[in-house]
């Protein structure tokens, strides 16, 4: 659930930390759902770019000249051909980090292509086809679908920059104002042409603000509002890349699910505020014990995972270790109030490839675990069955 500042926090922000936050590289998270973003721009281009042969027929049956229906045709099927490439470089999510600047740039530029062969067949054509132009709009409109600022901004600063070459070269080449005058196409204008520039920037404007608020909303969602710590949503989405990391580079890759031991006494003695102050406590003694490559997420309540790049043995010595300075530091609910109270946790080690392949496998070997290290008597750490 979001907070109820979190509206107001994303209002307040300014001009210059909204172009750095899309300029930045996205999160792990942003970078996994924009993967599968670009898989589903790519099956809309296969889709698309089959739906284009049809152009070249309408233009036909239209009174079209056979050159215009040529040009289409020919650029019709030189799409689908690179559409199928994409498609098969899509569905390795995430193996090509350069896929998203890629595409950008070939839906851009055969937007290009397309008009300036339009122009060798009918200069006005090349600045008053609508239909060509609207893939312009498009192509930066589908980049929201990947969920990366920087493709947005670069797609929008490349379909300016093409066309407004294109725009020169049109006017450079006519010899006279009579060749830019077209019973089919219209009269090719300066101003017309500026304002189709504008427009491709706002397209850009308002597909960035999109992506801004999603990477926003889902930076709030996947972060625990206590804690600040990722969340349930942050470990969903990220796991299946740590897992697949793990196999390829043929190593372990181990999760602990950590339970505080009696911690509704907190909430009974001292109060919910003391609770949350309790959380914040042990999130503070949890996040100084840990290392760099590890990660910490709340659950929820008082149940935490913790992520580690390493086999069960060499998690085991570490969660034991951290549960052994948690009970070195007691938390102290109201100063001078009541007596500081000790915390422990009682936690279940699970790893892959051992315990599981997929996130859902290993919670649940690491539960059967934790719940064994209560039965027998709490702080304690489990990374075995018995």
């Amino acid at each position: 659930m979001l907070r109820p500042d979190a509206g107001k926090v994303m209002e307040s922000r300014s001009a210059r930390e909204v172009l750095s936050a899309l300029l930045a590289r996205p999160d792990e998270v942003m970078l996994e759902i924009g993967a599968g973003g670009e898989l589903l721009v790519a099956r809309l281009r296969v889709v698309v770019a089959a739906l284009l042969l049809l152009l070249p027929l309408a233009n036909a049956l239209s009174g079209g000249t056979a050159r215009e229906t040529l040009v289409g045709l020919g650029g019709a099927v030189g799409v689908n051909l690179f559409a199928q490439v994409w498609l098969h470089l899509a569905r390795r999510r995430r193996r090509y980090r350069w896929l998203p600047f890629a595409t950008v740039a070939f839906d851009v530029s055969a937007t290009t292509a397309m008009l300036v062969a339009l122009a060798f067949v009918h200069l006005p054509a090349a600045l008053n086809s609508m239909v060509v132009w609207g893939c312009y709009v498009l192509a930066i409109v589908l980049t929201a679908l990947r969920s990366d600022g920087r493709t947005t901004l670069f797609a929008g600063a490349l379909a300016v920059l093409q066309y407004g070459l294109l725009i020169a070269s049109v006017f450079a080449f006519a010899a006279s104002p009579e060749q830019l005058l077209s019973s089919d196409y219209g009269a090719v204008t300066v101003g017309a042409q500026v304002q189709r520039l504008m427009l491709l920037a706002i397209a850009m404007l308002i597909t960035a603000t999109v992506v801004y608020r999603m990477q926003r909303l889902v930076e709030l969602s996947g972060t625990d509002g206590l804690t600040r710590l990722p969340n349930r949503t942050w470990l969903l989405h990220r796991m299946p890349r740590l897992l697949e990391i793990a196999s390829e580079e043929e190593g372990s890759l181990s999760i602990a699910l950590i339970d505080l031991d009696h911690f509704n006494r907190i909430n009974d003695e001292a109060g919910h505020h003391a609770g949350d102050r309790a959380i914040r406590h042990v999130v503070e003694v949890l996040k100084g014990m840990i290392e760099r490559d590890e990660r910490l997420v709340r659950l929820g309540g008082e149940e935490f995972v913790l992520v580690m790049p390493q086999p069960p043995g060499t998690a085991w010595e570490r969660v034991d270790a951290i549960r052994r300075v948690l009970g070195q530091q007691p938390f102290d609910p109201e100063r001078g109030t009541l007596e500081p109270l000790r915390l422990t946790f009682s936690a279940g080690i699970a790893a892959s490839p051992h315990d599981g392949l997929d996130l859902s496998s290993l919670l649940r070997r690491a539960d059967r675990r934790l719940k064994m290290a209560k039965r027998e008597g709490r702080n304690r750490v489990i990374a075995r069955d018995g």
